[in-house]
């Protein structure tokens, strides 16, 4: 019987559904949850709805990417599409925040499977200067999803029930999951090593410890935080000593602390720390600083989304005139850069020299983190691959995290200093509104505040390009997937 042979396009059209089903999560979500959380009420718990998926998310893509290293892509990314999806038919069923919130969990043990496996697929299947065009299509599949997830989530709220939001996945995910089924075929590899399931599951608990501290710091009281870090360092502690006497550790501290890998994933952490800082902040500036409506300050943040997948298209066409490496320091230099607009923001600037930033930021982006991709992939075996690919991302996400705490307290820091104590949700509720001239002494204060922000990202910004100018020249030297 004829061995079975990989159906390149067929699978690649997989990867980008299963990338679609994961990306548009975040921007439906978001578009929803106000009247979910009007109908399930506890608005308190509000924001762990975003953190729980994020959480569990962060804590699981390691250990995914290693096990599709020892078990293979195609078993690994079913798995994580099948629990992605019973994650999503059961958020659907929430009955209350509570109940959601852990639905929510699930759905990020998925996400953290299918993402990191399908780009470990890709770099399988296609060789360096093949992937960079990929690469390009995939993160159109993220700037695609963040400009539809606004606009079907809102036609899903006004005439269907939200539960929609989350059971459009079930057909996607199980077109997706149908392309893998028929058309990924690997070859079977064997002594591919056991998995230190102990090892794992600290790693998870301890990461998971991590993120909720992080969390906890803007949502619970000292209490809560104390028993949180209790955890964390317990936890921690406990995987240190694990994975010294384990014979086949979840993380190998060879593998990244090489070099060319540790500049890079230290390089992605910075960037995800930039990411959510614009993300959160520059909104906010366009419309209480600058007056100016919600839809001109998503136009100014889009600009980040649209440069993107530009940065990632072009950067392939550059690595044989200029190398992988250059093209990966250039594009980290452009960060900074863009992110300087930011620091001379003011009041009375036009909005488009915001939106001029986002774009020069995302472009940069995109350059880099196409060539840190393929970079890291094609300096290690294929046994390695996915442990590398889940680390860059890992590093993307936990960097997100620390962004979103770091920049958080800046900004309430600064208004803290400003002297008008803690700002209620309410009070920046009416500032965004347009509100009345009491809200002069406010919107002054909130200036000042994200002026502080803003030069904390920039300063985060150069972070992004010193670490990527520390890595070093390489040999590639992968070989391709053990597939047919």
């Amino acid at each position: 019987m004829p061995a079975l042979t990989t159906h390149r396009p067929l699978v690649l059209a997989a990867v980008m559904a299963s990338n679609f089903m994961i990306a548009i999560e975040a921007t439906i979500v978001s578009t929803a949850m106000p009247q979910i959380a009007a109908e399930l009420g506890r608005l308190s718990l509000y924001s762990w709805v975003f953190a729980a998926f994020l959480l569990t998310q962060t804590a699981t893509t390691v250990v995914f990417g290693k096990l599709s290293d020892l078990r293979g892509r195609k078993v690994v990314m079913l798995s994580g599409i099948a629990i992605f999806l019973f994650g999503s038919l059961l958020c659907g069923f929430a009955w209350s925040m509570p109940s959601l919130i852990v639905f929510r969990l699930a759905q990020g043990v998925g996400a953290g499977a299918v993402q990191p496996v399908a780009m470990t697929i890709v770099g399988d299947l296609y060789s360096v200067h093949e992937r960079g065009k990929i690469q390009g299509w995939l993160a159109s599949v993220w700037a695609i999803s963040a400009i539809l997830g606004p606009l079907v989530g809102s036609l899903i709220i006004q005439r269907w029930s939200w539960a929609w939001i989350f059971w459009m996945n079930l057909p996607i995910g199980i077109v997706a999951s149908a392309g893998y089924w028929f058309y990924l075929h690997e070859k079977k590899s064997e002594a591919r090593g056991t998995i230190d399931h102990l090892s794992a599951g600290v790693f998870t608990v301890a990461i998971a410890a991590i993120m909720a501290l992080m969390t906890a710091f803007s949502t619970a009281g000292w209490t809560e935080i104390a028993i949180i870090a209790a955890i964390a360092v317990a936890a921690v502690a406990g995987f240190v000593v694990q994975e010294r006497r384990s014979p086949e550790p979840m993380i190998s501290l060879d593998l990244w602390g090489r070099r060319p890998i540790a500049a890079v994933n230290a390089s992605s952490l910075f960037a995800g720390m930039v990411m959510i800082g614009l993300t959160t902040f520059l909104p906010v500036f366009v419309q209480g600083v600058m007056g100016r409506p919600p839809l001109t300050a998503g136009f100014a943040l889009s600009a980040m989304v649209m440069g993107w997948p530009l940065g990632a298209t072009l950067s392939p066409r550059l690595w044989k005139r200029f190398s992988v490496r250059s093209v990966l320091r250039g594009g980290s230099a452009l960060v900074p850069l863009g992110a300087l607009a930011f620091v001379f923001l003011q009041a009375e600037t036009p909005p488009v020299v915001a939106g001029l930033g986002s774009a020069v930021v995302g472009f940069g982006m995109g350059l880099s983190s196409s060539a840190s991709i393929v970079l890291i992939q094609e300096i290690v075996d294929w046994s390695e691959r996915g442990s590398v690919t889940a680390a860059y991302l890992f590093a993307r996400t936990l960097g997100s995290t620390f962004g979103a705490t770091v920049f958080g307290a800046v900004l309430n820091f600064g208004l803290m200093h400003a002297g008008l104590g803690a700002v209620t949700s309410e009070q920046l509720r009416k500032l965004l509104e347009g509100g009345a001239a009491a809200n002069g002494i406010l919107k002054a204060a909130l200036d000042g505040s994200l002026r502080v922000t803003f030069v904390s990202m920039f300063v985060v910004a150069l972070l992004v390009a010193a670490t990527a100018a520390l890595v070093p020249k390489v040999k590639f030297a992968a070989r391709r997937a053990p597939a047919e």
